[in-house]
This record gives structure tokens, sequence and C-alpha cells, in this order.
């Protein structure tokens, strides 16, 4: 479980350190971006690693209708995390989408695994994603929406959120537990 724990932080840390240490950061140039993305990819490394390593230490079972909100939770994390709510209607005024779309993802995995492994890794995450738009509000100020685009275009990216979903739920089905309940 340390390299749960240890993948979870590095990905915390790596996210926040342009507003944890700025001055260090800045001093790192262009060179910080790739030593970012360097770290980044050892916490995806850790936490793959880690998860799959861990004992399974049960702490509740999650009923199986939750599978069918998970999807949907999901769904939307996909539709949040695509330009929609920039060049979209419907969540053009908000904020932080993609940190929106990443906790809902991220609760949407502790709905349906009650296991002390994925408590830790999707409930971190889940709390990095709280805490890193709490840190860009304060660091950032006041923010003002883009203009508003068009529902035409939230249904374009509706389409391709659902086909992304298909396309990432088979690859999870692949690796993993079968997201889709009496598809086969």
């Amino acid at each position: 479980m340390i390299w749960l724990v240890l993948g979870v932080a590095l990905w915390a840390a790596a996210h926040m350190f342009k507003r944890i240490a700025p001055d260090a950061r800045k001093n790192m140039g262009e060179k910080g971006k790739g030593v970012v993305a360097l770290a980044l990819a050892a916490s995806v490394v850790l936490m793959v690693l880690g998860y799959r390593a861990a004992p399974v230490v049960d702490l509740w079972y999650p009923p199986a209708w939750t599978l069918h909100l998970n999807n949907l939770l999901v769904l939307v994390a996909i539709f949040l995390m695509s330009p929609a709510p920039r060049k979209g209607k419907i969540f053009n005024k908000m904020r932080h989408p993609q940190l929106a779309g990443f906790r809902a993802w991220a609760f949407a995995h502790l709905l349906v695994n009650g296991d002390l492994a994925s408590v830790i890794l999707f409930g971190g995450l889940f709390i990095w994603a709280a805490a890193e738009v709490v840190m860009i509000n304060k660091a950032e100020g006041d923010w003002q929406p883009t203009q508003t685009g068009t529902y035409a275009k939230d249904a374009m990216f509706l389409v391709a959120s659902l086909i992304l979903m298909a396309i990432i739920g088979y690859i999870h089905g692949w690796l993993g537990p079968w997201p889709f309940p009496g598809a086969m």
C-alpha cells in the first residue's frame, strides 16, 4: 500500500508544486514542465502498481445499483473533462469543469469499490481535486466565464463523450472489472 500512498501524494505534490512553491517552480523555467511531467508519470506508475499489489481489505460492500450511478457519473465526468464546458452552453459558467469532472470520476469509483486501496486511491484523488480548486481560486482571484457557446456544441460533445465512454469501458473491462452490467 505504500506505493499507492506515495503515488497519490506525488500526484498531488506535482500538480500543486507551482502553487505551493511558486518561486522554485518559476526558477526551473521551461525545464520545470518536464520535471513535473516526469513526476506525474511516476505517480501514475506508483498508483497502478500500488493498487494492483494492495491486499483486499473490504470496508463495505456496495449494492449492485451503485454500478449504474457510477456509469452515469463517469459519463458526466467525461463530458466535463471535454471542451464542452468552454464551447457549449450548459456548463459555461462553471469555473473548474475538469476538476469537477475528476471529482465526479473519483466519487463514482468510491461508490462501487468498498475496499481500502480504492478509498486511498479514489478518495485521495478526490481530496486532491477539491484542494486544487481552493488553491487555484485563492491564487487567481475573481473569474469571469468565457462567451457562452451553443446547445449544439453541448450535444456534439455529449455524443463524443458517449463514444469515449464506450471505448474506455471496453478497455476497463479488458484490464479489470466489466463496467456495464447486463452488456457483454
